[in-house]
């Protein structure tokens, strides 16, 4: 279901990226040439494809390996949005990150406020919501959406248990 994205396969991604709009990213139309650019500049060192009914469906980039927190880049094709993916890929990418690099200690992610689905997943996979980041968020068309925080410790992976914030501690 995932494989390892290797620069051979540079046009396929830029094909893959920018052949559809990302509506909750901050850049909703990737341009090809960004994408070769990139490719170019191992930007994409460590991303994985995500397969599904035979065909690519999204993928997975990992960045960020050498901090105690690394992050992620989730993107699933219109198409097979709604059936299951993003929490696959999120459980897959937690377990890597946990089960492969003992230095990490917890992995973040980020979205818009209003991408439902995304934030659905994080909950679903045991991310608790840390932070709200009020209009951080620009569109093209400039206009500011919240940015909402997710991450799940190491403890909490092992445990099976989810330990909140303590937002009110002023």
């Amino acid at each position: 279901m995932y494989s390892r994205f290797v620069a051979g396969e540079a046009e396929a991604l830029a094909d893959f990226l920018a052949g559809e709009p990302w509506p909750f990213h901050v850049h909703e139309r990737v341009d090809r040439a960004d994408v070769l650019q990139r490719v170019a500049e191992n930007h994409y060192d460590e991303t994985y494809w995500i397969e599904a009914d035979g065909e690519r469906a999204g993928i997975v980039r990992l960045f960020d390996l050498e901090d105690e927190t690394p992050m992620f880049d989730l993107r699933i094709s219109a198409r097979h949005r709604g059936k299951g993916l993003g929490r696959s890929a999120v459980r897959w990418l937690t377990d890597r990150l946990f089960g492969e690099f003992p230095h990490v200690e917890r992995i973040e992610g980020t979205t818009r406020q209003d991408n439902a689905a995304m934030r659905r997943v994080f909950r679903r996979c045991g991310y608790v919501k840390e932070a709200h980041y009020r209009r951080a968020w620009p569109d093209a068309s400039g206009h500011r959406h919240d940015s909402v925080g997710y991450a799940i410790i190491r403890r909490d992976w092992q445990t099976g248990e989810t330990t909140v914030p303590d937002f009110h501690d002023e």
